[in-house]
């Protein structure tokens, strides 16, 4: 580990390795520090991305793929299922991967670039000089150390201490946060061919139940559920008796807990001489939780970004706004959309969740666009026409594009 580098960023995410992985391919000196051990551990998602979008930053490899899923199947609150396939079931429908696999590639692909990955190493303030950061304070096998750099990148996840440090808002409300828990089932009754989702207010008040399949009789159980909804009763309580009652015969043989941005992005992702990147810069879609690969783009983003800041010799705000355009203009805008959606989803009745499934059980979903799923929804529940008609109007957009 050196004194200076052209760019040092703190978090081995999919967001940060990727920000370093195509910032060393692009010349830069860049240094990679990840607080924890090992990286990829502890797993604090569903660990689901869809295939398309995964394949333009990396070439899948079985060693990290658990499963190769063709759909999804989503349940309303009295159970009724529909089932979608893989295009209709939106980025966290397609592989379902080892996450302590694929992190470790992915930090190993920004290492071969020519990043130094160091481990172990927690990020403890910034150096900032006249207004501007300039480097990274760390705490490295007990040692302190000041780092120097061009660009910092804040990929530190949810409540981003580096953003925070450079005087940015990454605070979450109670409201904007998903509180999450997750079981490693084995001797799991799941078809390994789908993902499944359960809804309802006695299953997940303002979020969901996932299982996804991981293989040899494996799936993953999880719950996500905002935390201005869930009262006393606590995410865990949930899972627990979502197991007991649709997976009695299940064992579990790991547990994480964690918490997930639902919020939709914060005000400013930059400063000078810094940028932020996944959860760090909220850009999980607000439905899902799911951010692997909006991390992985803005990564992208934020290194080809950095590379013309550095070779201009100006990291400046104002010229580091080229990253807030260019990921609020891709990324932000499908971000948007789906905040407006969720805002709406998660005011409906367990009645509305029925109604909706029925409106379309048994239709052949798979041969349906987005837009025409929207319409053959709200056809038949006239009575929820009038709060999502601007949401059908957007997905006419979306699919016109």
């Amino acid at each position: 580990m050196k004194d200076y580098y052209d760019m040092v960023v703190v978090g081995a995410g999919p967001g940060g390795s990727m920000t370093a992985k195509y910032a060393a391919e692009q010349g830069l000196g860049v240094l990679l520090i990840e607080k924890r051990q090992e990286i990829g551990d502890p797993i604090r998602c569903a660990e689901g991305v869809a295939k398309v979008t995964l394949k333009k930053h990396i070439e899948p490899d079985p060693k990290w793929i658990c499963a190769d899923v063709t759909g999804s199947r989503i349940f309303s609150p009295d159970m009724t299922m529909v089932e979608m396939n893989e295009e209709m079931s939106g980025g966290e429908v397609g592989y379902v991967l080892e996450r302590k696999v694929f992190d470790r590639a992915l930090a190993d692909a920004s290492a071969i670039a020519g990043a130094d990955v160091m481990v172990k190493t927690r990020a403890t303030g910034l150096i900032i000089e006249n207004d501007t950061v300039c480097g990274v304070k760390v705490m490295h096998l007990g040692e302190e150390k000041n780092i120097r750099c061009k660009i910092v990148i804040g990929a530190d996840g949810m409540e981003s201490k580096v953003g925070r440090w450079a005087g940015i808002n990454t605070a979450c409300k109670p409201s904007d946060i998903e509180t999450c828990a997750q079981f490693l089932i084995t001797n799991a009754d799941i078809d390994q061919n789908f993902c499944y989702f359960y809804l309802g207010k006695e299953v997940a008040p303002g979020g969901y139940v996932w299982a996804f399949p991981k293989g040899n009789g494996t799936a993953n159980l999880g719950i996500g559920i905002l935390g201005s909804r869930s009262g006393k009763k606590k995410a865990i309580d949930y899972l627990n008796e979502f197991k007991e009652k649709h997976f009695p015969e299940s064992r579990i043989i790991e547990m994480v807990y964690g918490g997930v941005p639902v919020s939709g992005p914060i005000e400013r992702t930059i400063a000078n001489g810094l940028m932020l990147v996944g959860d760090a810069a909220r850009q999980s879609d607000p439905i899902t939780g799911g951010g692997i690969i909006n991390a992985m783009d803005a990564g992208k983003i934020a290194a080809e970004v950095a590379v013309e800041a550095i070779n201009k010799g100006d990291c400046s705000m104002a010229t580091l706004q080229e990253y807030e355009n260019r990921w609020r203009a891709t990324i932000g805008e499908d971000i948007s959309y789906t905040l407006k959606v969720k805002d709406t989803f998660v005011n409906f009745s367990d009645d509305d969740l029925n109604s909706l499934a029925h409106s379309v059980e048994g239709i052949a979903i798979h041969k349906m666009t987005v837009k025409d799923l929207l319409n053959a929804l709200f056809k038949a529940n006239k009575r929820l026409l009038w709060n999502l008609r601007g949401l059908i109007k957007e997905a006419k957009k979306k699919n016109s594009k």
